[in-house]
């Protein structure tokens, strides 16, 4: 018989080495990159930086040093959109027009003349942008009697830097508004009604805000309030009921006083009363005693006089006793 060979079993593979166990450092660190990722995500999408070569939109930052380059106001004023935006309060609002005392942009510029008050309401300063020459905008200014500036930018450096220049040369109505930090809220060709409406909005946003943040700030208050365990009313019951004790504690003082007064008065007079009866009753022992006294006094007197009278009699005899002598001498 043929030998059967047997096969012989395939050796096992070796065990897999054991999964190295993350350090603590590199959790951390990898945490902390998930998480500036989820960061660098979200600011994407809420404000992007603006792209170089193009005109700014809403919702771009945009970097206002040497933004648009140096423009002069129609006083002869050099200045640039960053000082502009530096010495307002919230922010500048640049509208366009395309040459002074023309019809459409002198109803552009009455119109933010007649709102200028609420326009600027909330910290905004408006100032109107042209290629015009400082001496043309000066007499426009005047004559339509605008409260705010004009910006002169003949080289439309600015106009084209907000994306409001017409080509060749030339200027398209619109607005610009920019916040101190650099945030877009509106850049947007328009008419002289639609350039004004777009402000408003932004206006009534702004104002919107601004009460959103003095209510939070009021709820604040209160749940601080809240947390010490009084209520606000609570709180000006009890200031009102501190005043009002406050405002009776001097007549309780003067009642006080008055009784205090009117105790001693009498104390006095029973005392006053008591000594009177004290020298009532003593008065007829005092007589008494006074009046004997008098009597040894009297006493006295005729005692001694009894006794003069008695040594004068003695001596009238022993004078007389004497001379009855000397004549029976004789």
């Amino acid at each position: 018989m043929p030998v059967e060979l047997r096969k012989r079993k395939a050796p096992a593979p070796p065990p897999a080495p054991p999964a190295k166990k993350q350090s603590k450092v590199a959790k951390v660190v990898k945490t902390a990159a998930t998480k500036v990722k989820d960061a660098a995500a979200a600011n994407g999408s809420a404000a992007k930086p603006k792209a170089a070569g193009k005109p700014p939109v809403v919702g771009d930052v945009i970097s206002l040093e040497g933004f648009g380059g140096e423009i002069e106001t129609n006083d002869g004023t050099k200045t640039t959109l960053k000082a502009l935006v530096d010495a307002s309060k919230a922010g500048v609002v640049l509208f366009t027009y395309p040459r002074a005392s023309t019809p459409g942009c002198t109803k552009q510029a009455c119109l933010f003349r007649d709102s200028y008050v609420p326009l600027t309401a909330h910290g905004l300063a408006i100032y109107g942008l042209s290629t015009d020459s400082p001496k043309a905008n000066t007499a426009f200014q005047t004559k339509q009697k605008l409260p705010y500036p004009l910006l002169c930018d003949p080289n439309a450096t600015l106009i084209a830097a907000i994306g409001l220049k017409k080509a060749p040369k030339g200027t398209t109505r619109g607005v610009f508004v920019v916040d101190k930090a650099g945030n877009v809220l509106a850049a947007e060709a328009g008419s002289p009604d639609g350039t004004v409406t777009v402000v408003k909005k932004i206006v009534a946003d702004v104002g919107a805000g601004d009460r959103a943040k003095a209510a939070a700030e009021e709820d604040e208050a209160d749940e601080e309030a809240e947390a010490e365990g009084k209520e606000p009313e609570e709180k000006k019951e009890e200031v009102e009921a501190e005043t009002a004790a406050a405002a009776a504690a001097p007549s309780t003082s003067i009642v006080g006083d008055v009784a205090k007064a009117a105790a001693s008065s009498s104390e006095a007079l029973a005392k006053k009363t008591e000594e009177a009866e004290e020298e009532e009753a003593a008065a007829p022992v005092a007589d008494a005693v006074e009046a004997a006294a008098a009597g040894e006094e009297d006493k006295e007197v005729e005692e001694k006089t009894n006794g003069d009278a008695k040594v004068e009699v003695e001596e009238g005899e022993k004078k007389k006793d004497a001379d009855g002598d000397e004549k029976m001498e004789e």
